[in-house]
């Protein structure tokens, strides 16, 4: 280590995941110690080891220890101060009267100490609070980095209560998170006028919103999942590409977001749903109970190439007969690939078993790959595929998951049945299970 140049030995620093190996590298090696102020990065989190040690009286305390770190350094660009999710199921029976502001990592007078310290040069800033110290004290911290750091490019909080009174405009900030957030900003205002060239958003279950409306003229990627609480939810976004969207039973949903390509959304009530045509949407993944009224009453485009569905739940009986393979390749003429749950799988069969092979829709569709979750495999499976090949022509790639605990002999006369029947295709295979990932035991054969 000796040997290697200033700059590797500094670059190695500044990856260190957390900067209490750094404060103990310099310890053990004078190299470390000579070059420590030159890092850049400052990371540090409470484990819960950490945190049940710092009960002892003979341990320094966690916001000592960053405090130090701050202080002994004099280029840091980033900083990331948070506490570790395993201590998430702590209540506030586990604490005690001597640590209830230990870890209260949004508290302005802890900030105010060392903010100043890194202000001028700071361009990330990550601070994840300890929701039972935090969620019943409301901080300034916003109005407090809005005030002292010019040069912020990314901004994260996590597990606060946080006030926008006196936050002031970042024109440099492209990068906001707020995760689990208590926001006294009901309609987002005040966010929307602050951070005014903001490119990227998240809003991961942000509370104290009633009729939001995200509204920015440069952001190009959003995730939002949305509380229970708001009843319209609304964004502008004329530059955005990607969407995350996650709500339960809007009353209005409304989209002005006419350069979006790719968009997840999942939505339990799809009636208050409404946005203008979104013409350059090339991926869509629809999470919804509601999915057909959803399909029939929305306009995605027509530019559709990649569409995957999930029904979540069985549909009611006269929606199953509704929903058939030929209502999505009407309703997306243009996609490729098309990938289905298990749910939507079943509903789509039932519909066949109802309706039959006449009215399946779709021979000269774009439609080039299926890839389906399969609950239980019988005879219906193997007539349904045939069907599904026979009505479009251009299908050549089938990728099926099949539960894991279906019978091996089942599965495998499944197998047997449609590779053989229908050598032209592609077939890939795997498992699936409840909560574990795919796993795919043959491709391509």
């Amino acid at each position: 280590m000796d040997d290697l140049p200033s700059e590797l030995v500094v670059k190695i620093l500044n990856r260190l995941n957390d900067s209490a190996d750094l404060a103990r590298s310099r310890v053990a090696s004078k190299r470390f110690n000579s070059l420590w102020r030159e890092v850049q990065t400052v990371n540090l989190l409470c484990t819960l080891s950490r945190y049940s040690k710092s009960r002892s009286t003979s341990v320094t305390p966690f916001k000592t220890v960053f405090r130090n770190l701050i202080e002994d350094s004099r280029a840091v660009r980033s900083v990331s101060v948070g506490v570790d999710k395993a201590l998430s199921g702590m209540s506030f029976d586990d604490l005690i009267e001597d640590d209830s502001d230990e870890l209260y990592l949004t508290d302005i007078e802890f900030v105010r100490v060392w903010l100043p310290r890194v202000r001028d040069e700071l361009e990330m800033l990550s601070i994840s609070d300890f929701w039972i110290q935090s969620c019943w004290r409301r901080s300034d911290v916003l109005a407090l980095v809005s005030s002292n750091c010019s040069k912020l490019v990314k901004l994260e909080v996590k597990n606060a209560w946080l006030s926008v009174v006196g936050l002031t405009q970042m024109p440099n900030l492209r990068h906001l998170t707020l995760e689990f957030i208590r926001l006294d900003d009901e309609n987002l205002e005040k966010v929307n006028d602050c951070f005014p060239f903001l490119q990227v958003l998240n809003l991961i279950g942000v509370g104290g919103l009633k009729e939001p409306k995200i509204h920015f003229l440069h952001l190009k990627s959003c995730h939002w999942t949305v509380s229970n609480a708001p009843l319209s939810l609304a964004i502008v976004a004329p530059n955005l590409l990607e969407l995350r969207l996650k709500c339960n039973k809007p009353k209005s949903l409304v989209l002005d977001t006419p350069k979006l390509v790719k968009f997840y959304l999942s939505v339990e009530d799809a009636e208050g749903v409404s946005f203008s045509e979104l013409g350059e949407l090339d991926t869509l993944e629809v999470v919804s109970p509601d999915v057909y009224r959803l399909f029939r009453n929305t306009r995605f485009g027509n530019k559709i190439r990649k569409l995957a569905v999930d029904s979540v739940k069985t549909m009611e009986h006269s929606e199953r007969l509704s929903l058939g393979l030929g209502t999505l390749l009407e309703a997306f003429p243009s996609i490729a690939s098309l990938t289905l749950s298990h749910v939507t799988w079943s509903n789509i069969k039932t519909h066949f078993q109802s309706e039959g092979v006449v009215h399946m829709k779709g021979t000269d569709t774009a439609l080039k790959r299926i890839t389906a979750r399969v609950q239980t495999s019988d005879y219906t499976d193997v007539s349904f595929i045939r069907s599904i090949l026979n009505s479009c022509r251009g299908l050549t790639d089938m990728r099926l998951m099949i539960h894991q605990d279906t019978d091996p002999r089942v599965r495998d006369l499944l197998i047997s049945a449609c590779t053989m029947s229908n050598p032209r295709v592609r077939w890939s295979w795997g498992t699936w299970a409840e909560g574990g990932e795919d796993i795919w035991v043959s491709n391509g054969t």
